[in-house]
């Protein structure tokens, strides 16, 4: 292992695939990018949380309601699941939000159903991601066939911005060069952490994927040439305070997709013949005085 591990793992071993997006309908990486993880109870993963989790997709099939989201479960790391969500702007998600409150009834149902799914969690948290499209590499917004998604997170030490931009553009510069398979959409952390940390996803639609990108990293070294390794490591020392790879899954069970990527890939996408998801709760009766908290 080398200085040059953090980026080698999270920018040149990036793996082959269609990189990740969520955006509404479209195809197209969203600017904004919202995250939530929930952090499961021992024992409350796997079907149970299937189970709470496709109330909150059925409440939104039953709205007809135009934002999807998609649902992610950890391989590696604490046990978490994540729920991504893309808009084309700030004002879109406010949008969004505006309407869930207007929409009382089904606004009623979420929070019902939150309440519930919340006792199988230890911890929750959010964050807002923005779209950095010079520093990603051949990111589109298709996830039919997707199955895998990777998370490589570089926080940055402050006042070294300028060493990070020279990094990113020499390994994609290094990739073009190999001609490989990599690939990656980069989100900047707007909301919901400290300092400067970027987000490249990439997705394999299969784990093969993964052995391809580590097996092309030798083209990588190739392109990049012994005195570009030597750059490379020292601006990578010189700029990346901690960087983190981790593995989810993606879990269609827990998702809310886009309507192409159901209809390119049903059987992933939709739920299976005697799998239909749960019709939203009925309102529960108006609690006796005493009851209220």
């Amino acid at each position: 292992m080398n200085k040059v591990i953090p980026v080698l793992l999270g920018l040149a071993i990036a793996s082959a695939g269609s990189a990740f997006t969520a955006a509404q309908q479209s195809q197209a990486p969203p600017k904004v990018l919202t995250l939530a993880r929930e952090f499961l109870k021992p024992g409350k993963a796997g079907d149970i949380h299937d189970r709470s989790e496709s109330r909150f997709v059925a409440a939104m099939a039953a709205a007809k309601w135009p934002t999807r989201y998609v649902a992610l479960n950890s391989l590696s790391g604490k046990t978490r699941a994540l729920y991504l969500t893309g808009y084309d702007s700030f004002d879109a998600w406010q949008k969004d939000t505006d309407a869930t409150m207007k929409n009382t009834a089904f606004a009623s149902t979420l929070d019902r159903i939150e309440a519930s799914d919340g006792d199988l969690l230890s911890d929750f948290d959010q964050a807002v991601l923005y779209y950095e499209p010079d520093q990603s590499l051949r990111s589109s917004g298709d996830l039919t066939n997707i199955r895998y998604l990777e998370f490589s997170v570089f926080k940055i030490k402050p006042g070294h911005n300028k060493e990070w931009d020279e990094v990113v553009k020499m390994v994609i510069a290094a990739h073009l060069k190999a001609n490989d398979s990599a690939n990656w959409g980069t989100y900047s952390l707007a909301y919901g952490g400290s300092g400067d940390e970027y987000i490249f996803i990439s997705g394999d639609k299969t784990l093969a994927d993964i052995d391809t990108g580590f097996a092309e990293n030798k083209k990588f070294v190739e392109a990049m040439g012994e005195d570009g390794m030597k750059k490379l490591g020292e601006l990578a020392a010189a700029c990346i305070d901690s960087s983190d790879n981790e593995l989810f899954s993606i879990n269609p069970k827990q998702s809310y997709p886009v309507d192409a990527w159901v209809k390119g890939n049903p059987d992933f996408w939709k739920p299976k013949a005697g799998m239909a998801m749960p019709k939203p709760a009925a309102a529960p009766a108006k609690p006796a005085p005493a009851d209220k908290k």
